[in-house]
């Protein structure tokens, strides 16, 4: 009993091998963030802008907005802060974004994951 079992996953190991590795598309975007909608010192406002968290999320939409399947694959570029002062309200306080954020998107190729029938 314990030979079948040794021969049954021998050859299991064997033909495991034969599988594809998933091919991936990537593609490379630069875009800008947002504004903050309140209005700050400049070094509050430039701060809120940089923080890691937002870096991450506007990132995440950037490859999103590509269509179905794309997710953010790194960070190229954290870009620059750029302000601008606040409209109305003034006593120098701004808002700031970042601008030329660079990011690598990738998604899976079509069918290199079996999922064309027929095709290897």
């Amino acid at each position: 009993m314990k030979l079948n079992l040794k021969y049954l996953l021998a050859a299991l190991i064997f033909f495991s091998g034969s599988a594809t590795a998933t091919e991936y598309i990537y593609r490379d975007l630069m875009a800008n963030t947002l504004p903050s909608p309140s209005c700050a010192a400049e070094s509050e406002a430039i701060a809120a802008a940089t923080k890691p968290y937002n870096l991450a999320k506007y990132s995440k939409k950037f490859c999103q907005s590509q269509g179905y399947g794309w997710h953010i694959e790194k960070i190229n570029d954290n870009g620059k802060a750029v302000c601008q002062d606040c409209s109305g309200a003034g006593n120098g306080k701004k808002q700031c974004h970042l601008e030329d954020v660079v990011v690598t998107c990738k998604r899976i190729k079509p069918g290199s994951v079996g999922m064309l029938p027929g095709k290897s």
